[in-house]
């Protein structure tokens, strides 16, 4: 497909969707949610890529938050639809049966730090800035901002970030656990390439077990979590990759992983 908003690029195992909306810091209007949500559904669809890299075109911006202009003049109902298809987008993204890294290049705010929330590991730039500014157009995240953000870095400081909208630098993204990991603004797509290709080298089946299983078991009581992976758990003995991963290591050799 051609998309507007959005480039998609194939490189090997990896899929890198970058939101082309430079100009105006790459901010998330309803095109680029309409966009990003098709992109995941073909991607779902896919047996490769096995790794899939968001980031923002530019040295200036990952998204820059939701399209105030896009929003301005909602009414409370069409309000409550703008934030479902976002939110319906977002969600695509955390529940994509792979791994997706967010390489933040720059200012993810309000939406944009909704969007690399919901994304399994986050790297920054150096020179990134992150947050949720709502409170000072007096309003509050609508895309997952006071959910997500409470569960990475506790309730009290979401709390802070979110009643004072302040930001954020990378460094203190990555103190408080809103962030993985920081690279210098120059390398920050090498290393994130780095890391999806560590991650593109492992059994797609044990990928998508061990992120189905973090995944339900934080929304569920504890006990229903360990039973819940054990079955993912028992669920990679019904593969090839199983047995190849473990005859490997038995005979001292690198696993050659056919993801079946």
């Amino acid at each position: 497909m051609i998309y507007e908003t959005i480039i998609v690029e194939y490189e090997i195992s990896t899929a890198i969707i970058k939101i082309n909306r430079p100009n105006e810091l790459n901010a998330l209007n309803r095109k680029v949610f309409e966009e990003l949500g098709a992109v995941f559904d073909e991607i779902q669809k896919k047996v490769a890529p096995k790794v899939v890299i968001i980031t923002g075109i530019g040295d200036r911006a990952f998204a820059a938050g939701t399209d105030i202009t896009d929003m301005k003049n909602l009414t409370s109902f069409e309000s409550r639809i703008f934030a479902t298809l976002a939110g319906k987008t977002i969600n695509k993204i955390e529940n994509l049966d792979r791994p997706v890294i967010a390489a933040i290049n720059g200012f993810a705010l309000g939406g944009g730090c909704e969007l690399a929330m919901a994304c399994d590991i986050r790297i920054a730039s150096e020179k990134a800035k992150l947050g949720q500014p709502e409170i000072n157009l007096g309003i509050i995240p609508g895309s997952g901002g006071t959910q997500r953000l409470p569960r990475l870095v506790g309730p009290s400081k979401a709390k802070q970030l979110i009643f004072t909208g302040e930001l954020i630098d990378a460094k203190t993204a990555l103190d408080i656990g809103l962030v993985d990991r920081v690279a210098p603004h120059d390398q920050l797509m090498e290393e994130t390439k780095k890391l999806a290709s560590i991650i593109a080298n492992k059994s797609k089946i044990a990928l998508e077990m061990a992120k189905s299983s973090i995944n339900r078991g934080l929304e569920v009581d504890l006990r229903t979590a360990l039973n819940y992976e054990i079955e993912c758990f028992a669920q990679c003995f019904a593969s090839d990759d199983q047995k190849e991963g473990m005859r490997a290591f038995l005979e001292k050799r690198k696993a050659n992983f056919t993801d079946k």
